[in-house]
């Protein structure tokens, strides 16, 4: 019999910020969205006693995270060398706007993160490491794993995938404008928010891409407007 998974990620001790409680958040579908618009985490670790922080390219399956790298890469070899795994902290956030106050105090960003505590264990099946490298080409351009080349015998070896499962999760949320202090309403500096967005560019063709090849449909700019 299968269960439908909870609307929201149960709040931990680990998971329950310090400050701006109101702006934290556990909705599975939020946290989710979050995850799956973003490119780069951050991965935490501690090796030889101190803490290491590495930016590196993800992807969500379900309820699972995965980073991949060289088999030679020392978290990796670190999550492989016992049953437990290795314990990380991986961040994901988005800047969406600069909040710019009256004063220098209150100035601020509208962001959306995601922190997820847990255990990576490496991936040892093979079936499981091509999916999970094919969702890794899928999140950065969806649609890329079918348009080009899968990783060969000799590349899947060299190559190592870590496995976190989203369990202890929890996204924060800061939106809206400046907060100002009722004293400072009249003084005479622009105050506002100053957007962010990531979008595609114009592709740029390799030197050596053959005429004929076009762009991919996926690689192409919404049409003006959208």
């Amino acid at each position: 019999m299968e269960y439908a998974m909870p609307d929201v990620y149960e709040p931990t001790d680990r998971t329950v910020p310090t400050r701006s409680r109101e702006r934290a958040a556990y909705d599975r579908e939020l946290v989710h969205s979050i995850l799956d618009e973003a490119y780069v985490c951050h991965l935490g670790f501690v090796r030889d006693g101190a803490p290491v922080v590495l930016p590196t390219l993800y992807a969500r399956v379900d309820d699972h995270l995965y980073v991949h790298g060289s088999t030679g890469s020392r978290p990796l070899r670190m999550a492989g060398e016992t049953d437990p795994g290795l314990p990380v902290c991986l961040t994901v956030t988005h800047v969406d706007g600069l909040v710019l106050a009256r004063s220098a105090f209150h100035h601020s960003m509208n962001y959306r993160s995601v922190v997820v505590h847990g255990t990576a264990h490496q991936v040892t099946t093979v079936e499981e490491k091509r999916a999970a490298l094919d969702a890794l080409v899928d999140h950065v351009v969806p649609g890329r794993a079918d348009d080009s080349r899968p990783a060969n015998a000799k590349e899947l070896a060299a190559t190592a995938v870590l496995r976190l499962d989203l369990t202890e999760v929890s996204a924060k949320i800061r939106t809206g404008g400046p907060n100002d202090d009722p004293e400072d309403a009249t003084l005479p500096y622009w105050t506002g928010v100053v957007p962010l967005s990531t979008r595609y560019g114009t592709p740029i063709p390799a030197d050596d891409l053959d005429e004929s090849i076009e762009v991919p449909e996926y690689l192409k700019p919404p049409p003006a407007g959208d």
